[in-house]
């Protein structure tokens, strides 16, 4: 089992990343919180968990070893497989995760797109005694910083190697597309991803 790399980022994406390891490049699938941390040409270091299929094999990375192990977690439970369980770490903290779930925090955990209501009771359900201390005051949303989402979405437009100014542009266009909820920050990356595709 590969449990981490590190290595120089040679390319970056809206959903992963490719890490050179000894002159290999290992693209490895990251949530945008993740993603904005790092930076084309610079060495970083993912904790990882290897995801082996009849037909692939996929490697997802993780900013460190407690979201690495929450992902593992996740998947024991019932109809949880490894893109739904990412898809809980890129709208919530792994301690918010862990609260949500200690407290049956139904509201919380379908917040996350692919959970409804009883995917939420079910997974209470099976990992309530299994999740491990829930820190005080665990917040809840995830992010680079724990920051507003136009703040996470920029500095992941920016990690991606656009501009300060392009991405701040793009934000703003977002932004103004809101209304009501705000939806998670993985659909508003791509939402800002589509529109500086548009005006290369």
């Amino acid at each position: 089992m590969i449990a981490s790399v590190r290595g120089v980022v040679t390319a970056a994406g809206p959903d992963h990343a490719v890490i050179e390891v000894g002159g290999v490049g290992l693209a490895v699938k990251c949530a945008p919180g993740t993603i904005a941390e790092l930076r084309v040409g610079q060495p970083a270091r993912l904790a990882t968990s290897l995801v082996v299929r009849d037909d692939s094999l996929t490697l997802y990375g993780f900013a460190d070893d407690d979201a690495k192990s929450l992902f593992e977690l996740l998947q024991t439970a019932s109809g949880v497989g490894p893109r739904l369980a990412q898809a809980v770490l890129a709208v919530h903290t792994p301690d918010a995760v862990r609260k949500a779930i200690a407290n049956a925090d139904t509201a919380a955990l379908t917040r996350v797109p692919g959970i409804g209501k009883k995917s939420a009771e079910r997974l209470v359900l099976e990992l309530r005694d299994r999740i491990g201390p829930v820190p005080v005051g665990a917040d809840g949303a995830a992010g680079v910083t724990g920051g507003a989402w136009p703040e996470q979405v920029r500095q992941a437009l920016i990690g991606l190697g656009w501009t300060a100014g392009q991405a701040d542009q793009a934000v703003a266009a977002v932004a103004e597309t809101v209304d009501g909820p705000t939806p998670p920050v993985p659909v508003l990356l791509k939402q800002a991803i589509r529109l500086l595709g548009r005006n290369r």
